[in-house]
Order: structure tokens, then sequence, then C-alpha cells
């Protein structure tokens, strides 16, 4: 395939859909280990409904 296209420029559209679908293949390989899911950091300021200290009142009998 890379031969054929050195040779000759076809525009995207016009290629088969074998074609486009390998190169679509190739573009989108690979993350370098980068996970494509977004990540927020949490903010500070939010409502945080664990308790900071657990303390088991009914064993300080």
């Amino acid at each position: 395939m890379i031969d054929f296209m050195a040779d000759k420029f076809i525009p995207f559209e016009k290629l088969s859909k074998k074609e486009q679908r390998k190169i679509n293949l190739m573009k989108r390989r690979d993350w370098q280990g980068i996970n494509p899911v977004t990540r927020v950091a949490k903010p500070d300021n939010s409502y945080s409904r664990k308790q900071k200290h657990k303390t088991d009142y009914l064993s300080e009998e």
C-alpha cells in the first residue's frame, strides 16, 4: 500500500473503503501509554461525606 501511495497521489475520499480503513487503523493505532479517559481533579472545597475521624463510641464503655 505504501509503494502504491508513493507513486501517485489519490485523495482520501477517492480511496476504496478497504484502503481508507487501513489508513485510519494506522493513524489511531496506539495511545503510547496515555489513558484516553479524561480525569478531573477533585475540588478542595467540595463536601465530603466521609468521616474524618472514625470513632467507635460503643467500645469506650
